[in-house]
């Protein structure tokens, strides 16, 4: 992994354009950005990521070339990413009419698709089932002496047909439509005029600055007919649809479905027609580096496709079954068709990283002066993330992204950190990373207008500090091999100032009026069209808060992220020699970590954390704990007193409900408010619109909606194994009338005045009620831990945790076996999947489950 050559920051000059950077785009980041409206960007000038084609990161060529074309558009169903793009469509049947597919999307209404294996690298098996055809593609990538950069790759492509019923006609005869693309508009050459694979197996060549000379092959021992169409576009997201006008002028001119056999002029795409009697296959070669002296070839052809290729694959999935019962052990905890749906888990997020460039666009403060637009735009980026689904949301999501490196850390470490590695180079000096990454036009064209701008005052949760922590224990208790424990802590130190900056604007921006408090910003505080004002950047989206948002909210998840994140900083300064910024990490961690804090504040004393280069945050700490023990250590460095706000005779309540035995927000809120609907004018026109009525004046009081945020204490470990409090929260998790249900915990709880109710009129419920997979995990992660503490209720944890793993793994399989697919949440009701699919995120996290590997995020360290 590259070092962060010189740990500082610099002020870039830059300016708003309007040309679009496509993904995949790859260019080499200047010190200086002129467009077109000047704005001064402070952006970190060091970097982390390694997927790149510039001489920065140079030292570790052995891991780009590696990953370097075998990455792939998530949203296609196979193709890479980089400025040399490869990828597949083809003729499919539905209803009764031909469709051509291209790009992932869940209006195809596929059976199923999806990678069986994949490995990260250089592998992947992926099975496509569109109603009676079967595709399956197989890829292997290889780096050999005398390739260029990047290497060699194959793909074969074998395809079936079947009658599904004797009413519904099949086509016998297949059209697969593989495409190369060259992003920097680079020429493609075709072979010849005529291209008949049973002469010479040459389709096209090429010559890049990177991979240097290049040609792909095709073979086949099927009587393949091939035609072909050159053409020059930059908008390669909507290929597909120059293709379809290619077909259509043909059918109309000559009465035959394909593509007119035209090189075309300087023609940066190839696309080339593979047409056969079913079943058929082929085998698709790319080789690199051809115009090197030493590079052999037709050799390396011949060893990438036929009987050769089909070694190799053999090869290839051998290795990942074996690396998967290595890294999950699954064989003797559940049966042979759960151990399939994990492989399949795993697949698909290794399948889904994704390798994306382009700029986000980033909102402009109402105060900053600038007219002509309401947002301008941030540097251009890149960035390699794993995504949470390819059809739906194939792009990066910063609080999804922690729960996906909780398995891909367990897979291949150095992936890992390399995705972590590029997320970290998107934040900003301040510290800020925005939550959504639109990075090019490709990403931009399946994102709704009103979702796209990101606002720098908005935070999402810091989940890859669940990854950090997982690793930094990792280390310490031997679960890494020498090197990877080097690499990592490597790593960690030069990551070391992104991670403070980070904490530190959260620290800042996101504090709430009582010290130890906080809440997300960005909600909206004059909406009239929803019932409770979403919290987007939480994560947590419609999950109901104060019904009136207001700076006197205190939200209970956010501040246990910010212990995972003041905890996870105070172990990775331990290993790093800033002993004394671990110790005022540490002191914020043992005061968010508090159990009599976290239940109540009384005999309080306010002090304001400062000192060099700190932002300032507030700290309350109990006196009978620190003055009437008059600890050594107190106050810590870089600490300054101030007189307190409140009287310390004052009781000031946190989170804790004694009445409910239950933990909540805190905020001005109503439960008496409803959606009805009313007459709205627009303009001369007048329509009933669904708006929100206040029944009653808000106050400030709890906010007495049990669900997810209310277990934040539970899953974060914070409650004593011997506390009475841990049994009223199980008391709510094993309550099938407010959390439990047979398919798993509850989003929220059913006796909620927002339970399963819509939002606004076009928002169905989201948060309120589904059962979603990542908070499962993390429930399951604390009911393991209880359940092996000391402490009264030891057994009773343990038949929750059974029940409720058990619960989990039955409905994923149930569900993946009857659809074909991992959804992104499942009804409380009937364990049905629901929402996007194939969603392969954080549900994912399945095979944890099923291998009973948690992760020690919020496992408080040795303070």
């Amino acid at each position: 992994m590259p070092g962060l050559k010189n740990a500082t920051t610099s002020i870039v000059l830059a300016l708003t354009q309007n040309s679009e950077i496509y993904v995949g785009a790859v260019t080499n980041i200047a010190d200086v950005y002129t467009f077109s409206t000047f704005y001064l960007e402070l952006k970190m000038r060091s970097y982390l990521g390694v997927i790149s084609t510039d001489a920065r990161v140079d030292d570790n060529v052995t891991i780009k070339t590696e990953i370097l074309l075998s990455l792939m558009t998530p949203s296609v169903p196979i193709g890479t990413p980089k400025s040399l793009i490869a990828g597949l469509m083809w003729i499919g049947v539905k209803d009764g009419r031909y469709h051509m597919r291209h790009v992932c999307q869940d209006s195809d209404d596929l059976r199923t698709y999806g990678w069986t294996h994949h490995n990260g690298r250089d592998y992947g098996r992926q099975l496509i089932i569109d109603n009676g055809l079967t595709l399956e593609t197989n890829f292997v990538k290889s780096k050999v002496e005398g390739g260029g950069y990047g290497g060699d790759w194959a793909v074969r492509i074998d395809v079936q047909s079947e009658k599904l019923s004797p009413d519904v006609d099949v086509m016998e005869t297949g059209h697969l439509f593989f495409y190369v693309a060259d992003e920097d508009e680079n020429d493609i050459s075709l072979s010849r005029d005529s291209l008949d694979v049973r002469e010479s197996s040459l389709l096209a060549s090429g010559s890049r600055g990177d991979v240097g000379g290049w040609q792909l092959h095709l073979e086949s021992t099927n009587d393949v007919e091939i035609h072909y169409s050159g053409l020059r576009t930059p908008h390669l997201h909507n290929l597909s649809d120059l293709v379809q006008v290619d077909l259509a002028h043909q059918i109309r001119n000559l009465g035959r479905l394909e593509l007119p056999d035209t090189p075309g002029h300087s023609s940066n795409v190839a696309v080339f027609q593979i047409s056969a009697t079913f079943p058929f296959g082929a085998d698709l070669t790319f080789v690199s580096g051809t115009d090197l002296k030493s590079s052999r070839v037709q050799e390396r052809i011949s060893r990438l496709s036929g009987e050769s290729l089909t070694k190799k694959l053999r090869e290839k999935k051998n290795e990942f079954e074996d690396k998967f019962q290595t890294c999950f052990n699954l064989s003797e905890k559940i049966d042979a068709e759960s151990v399939d749906v994990g492989k399949a888990a795993i697949s698909n997020l290794l399948g889904g990283i994704g390798y994306f460039y382009g700029q986000s666009k980033i909102s402009v403060p109402s105060k900053s002066g600038i007219k002509s637009d309401d947002f301008l735009m941030y540097w251009p980026a890149e960035l390699y993330t794993a995504v949470p689904s390819r059809s739906f949301f194939p792009r990066g999501f910063l609080w999804d992204e922690g729960f996906h490196q909780l398995l891909i850390w367990r897979w291949d470490i150095r992936i890992c950190l390399d995705i972590i590695g590029h997320w970290l180079d998107l934040m900003n000096i301040e510290g800020w990373i925005p939550r959504e990454q639109i990075l090019g036009a490709e990403a931009l064209s399946k994102v709704p207008e009103e979702f796209v701008l990101q606002y720098p005052s908005n935070g999402n949760p810091p989940t890859l500090f669940l990854v950090l922590h997982d690793l930094v224990s990792g280390m310490q208790t031997g679960q890494f091999t020498a090197a990877e424990s080097s690499e990592i802590s490597s790593f960690l130190d030069r990551a070391l100032i992104r991670l403070d900056a980070w904490f530190k604007w959260f620290n800042l921006s996101q504090s709430g009026k009582l010290p130890n408090s906080y809440f997300w910003h960005g909600r909206d505080n004059v909406t009239i069209r929803e019932l409770n004002p979403k919290s987007l950047s939480s994560g947590l989206d419609d999950y109901p808060r104060a019904s009136h948002p207001s700076e006197d909210e205190r939200h209970l998840d956010l501040r246990c992220w910010m212990l995972l994140a003041a905890d996870c900083l105070h172990t990775i300064v331990k290993l790093s020699e800033n002993h004394g910024l671990g110790k005022e990490y540490g002191f914020m961690a043992r005061q968010l970590s508090d159990f009599e804090i976290l239940n109540k504040v009384r005999n309080s004393l306010l002090l304001r954390w400062g000192g060099p280069g700190y932002t300032t945050g507030l700290v309350r700490c109990m006196l009978d704990k620190i003055l009437l023990k008059k600890s050594a250590s107190f106050p810590p460095s870089g600490l300054c007193l101030e007189y307190p706000r409140y009287p310390v005779s004052q009781k000031v309540v946190m989170h804790f409900a004694e009445a409910y035995g239950a933990y909540f927000d805190f905020g001005n809120h109503t439960e008496r408010v409803r959606l009805h609907k009313q007459l709205i004018m627009n303009g001369n026109y007048a329509s009933q619109e669904m708006v929100r009525e206040v029944l009653e004046m808000p106050k400030l009081q709890f906010v007495p909606h049990v669900g997810y945020v209310s277990l934040f204490p539970f899953m974060g470990k914070l409650i004593p194994p011997e506390s009475g409090i841990l049994e009223q929260q199980l008391d709510l998790i094993s309550n099938k009338s407010i959390l439990w249900s047979d398919y798993g915990i509850r989003s929220l709880s059913k006796t909620s005045s927002v339970y399963m109710k819509r939002n606004t009129e076009h928002d169905p419920p989201y948060w309120r009620g589904p059962i979603w997979m990542n908070m499962n995990y993390m429930i399951l992660s604390a009911l393991k831990y209880y359940s092996e503490a000391d402490g009264p209720y030891k057994l009773r944890a343990r038949t929750i945790y059974n029940d409720l793993r058990t619960n989990l793994i039955r409905n994923v399989v149930q569900n993946y076996y009857r659809t074909g697919y991992l959804w992104e949440q499942y009804d409380q009701k009937t364990g049905k999947g629901k929402g996007a699919r194939p969603f392969t995120g954080w549900t994912s996290l399945i095979l944890l489950i099923m291998a009973e590997s948690y992760s020690d995020g919020w496992s408080i360290s040795n303070l």
